[in-house]
């Protein structure tokens, strides 16, 4: 999504100012053009050579001095920018911003610019905390920029607690919100995503491939587009992305709990989590020796969370998946019809870059209505948006027949 975006990153004078580097890197990675604005104070932390070497353009300091590029180079970035990133952004910076003051380059072209601005805090969590940075906080949401709140560790100072720059892929995350469509706000989303895991011992489990990067970007591209996300997911080394709720489970019991409480609220529920369908009957409570060994183990049926909700569902929208090895149209318009659900996501694990672990996705989308539309490989990231365009789009029209 970051793909010839300009963007012009700003860098204040905090001990976090050593991590503009690895976002610029970042960025320069995913595609963007990065202009970078360095305060004064920003260059006691890290230098501009390391800004212009991995930003491959100038970087800016003094709002005098003359440049080979721009005569004026507070207007000349502030029109070349798609976006402004402040990252990290002092106290003193972000209360400079809320009042208007321009006395250095960077809050002068802040102030000449009017394109989406991403202000991302990082200070000493007192300094945090301060009613007045909280303030001048509240006034930039109010002014129209996206705030991102701060991440809560370790310090430099020593100390526990909120204020750390928020990681980078959070960063990259909300930077790609600036381009998003609001096109979810107001929407309650529930999304699953992950495997479960169901115990034969305390050892081991039943348990499948699934990595959950399909539901996280689903849940990330929920989120920038303006949905209140909550993501309940199962076990998966996957950072938790950036949303409203985050519930963890393990077992396909636990998940299907965790649904049917948050169900009620939501208006449309995705769900990607690959569920074990079935569990052991029993549940060793000690690990099982091999001299023992295992005859059979027998299994039980477990919840189906997807014909739960179908069953039960009375306004929103319902959206399956469907992991197919065969058959795949087939199957998945049977599952469409008999669990009761609005669309359903079909892929095929034989198709090499549609597998559990991989980054990317081949999908066909099929709805109530009797549309099918296959989709060619892409990234699960761009996927997720696909799917939701067409949830959006389902919506529309629900909401059109309603007023009928």
């Amino acid at each position: 999504m970051l793909e010839n975006k300009k963007i012009v990153l700003g860098i204040t004078g905090g001990i976090a100012a050593y991590k503009a580097a690895e976002l610029t890197r970042a960025l320069v990675k995913a595609g963007a053009q990065v202009r970078v604005i360095m305060t004064k104070s920003a260059g006691e932390f890290i230098t501009p050579l390391t800004l212009q070497t991995l930003s491959q353009g100038p970087v800016y300091v003094d709002l005098f001095a003359p440049t080979e590029r721009y005569d004026m180079a507070h207007i000349a970035l502030a029109d070349w920018a798609d976006a402004f990133v402040v990252a990290p952004a002092t106290g003193n910076v972000i209360g400079k911003i809320a009042s208007g003051i321009a006395d250095d380059l960077l809050t002068t072209t802040l102030m000449a610019q009017n394109k989406p601005a991403l202000v991302c805090p990082a200070m000493n969590d007192k300094m945090l905390a301060n009613p007045a940075v909280q303030e001048n906080i509240g006034k930039l949401v109010r002014f129209g920029y996206t705030v991102l709140d701060s991440g809560v560790g370790e310090l430099a100072c020593k100390t526990t607690g909120a204020g750390r720059l928020p990681d980078i892929p959070d960063i990259l995350d909300a930077i790609e919100g600036l381009f998003s469509p609001q096109d979810f706000a107001g929407e309650k989303v529930l999304i699953t995503a992950g495997p479960t895991q169901e115990p034969l011992d305390p050892v081991r489990y039943i348990t499948n491939q699934s990595s959950g990067k399909m539901g996280y970007a689903l849940a990330r591209a929920a989120h920038q587009r303006g949905a209140h996300v909550t993501l309940v997911s199962g076990p998966t080394p996957l950072s938790a992305p950036r949303v409203e709720r985050f519930i963890r489970v393990r077992t396909a019991r636990e998940m299907h709990q965790a649904v049917l409480d948050c169900c009620d609220d939501a208006t449309i529920i995705i769900k990607a989590a690959a569920v074990a369908d079935y569990r052991p009957k029993t549940q060793a409570a000690q690990k099982i020796k091999k001299d023992r060994g295992l005859a059979a183990v027998e299994l039980v049926r477990n919840p189906d969370i997807l014909a739960d909700l179908g069953a039960r569902k009375k306004k929103g929208l319902l959206v399956g998946f469907a992991m197919e090895t065969e058959d795949l149209l087939a199957n998945a318009r049977r599952k469409l019809v008999k669990k009761n659900i609005d669309m359903i996501v079909a892929n095929n694990l034989r198709e090499e870059g549609a597998g559990f672990q991989g980054d990317t996705n081949i999908i066909t989308i099929l709805d109530k209505n009797g549309q099918t539309i296959a989709l060619e490989k892409m990234s699960k990231t761009e996927a997720a948006h696909r799917i939701l365009d067409h949830v959006r789009t389902l919506g529309r029209r629900k909401g059109s027949r309603a007023k009928k």
